[in-house]
């Protein structure tokens, strides 16, 4: 494994997810109107092929 070339390869994924999770969130707040509140929010990584998940949780303050 070429350290370099994965950690860019890593990076470059993590921030397609980033903001693409990003702009579906505005959307979904936006299109159902949400105003005030709070989301609970879940994602969970996981590999193909391989045995691997990673769940990451936590709130999103509509504010």
């Amino acid at each position: 494994m070429n350290d370099e070339t994965f950690n860019m390869s890593l990076r470059k994924f993590l921030k397609q997810v980033g903001v693409t999770s990003q702009q579906a969130l505005e959307t979904h707040v936006r299109t159902n109107g949400l105003t005030d509140g709070t989301l609970a929010a879940k994602v969970v990584l996981t590999l193909e092929g391989q045995e691997f998940e990673h769940v990451v949780t936590g709130k999103i303050d509509l504010g």
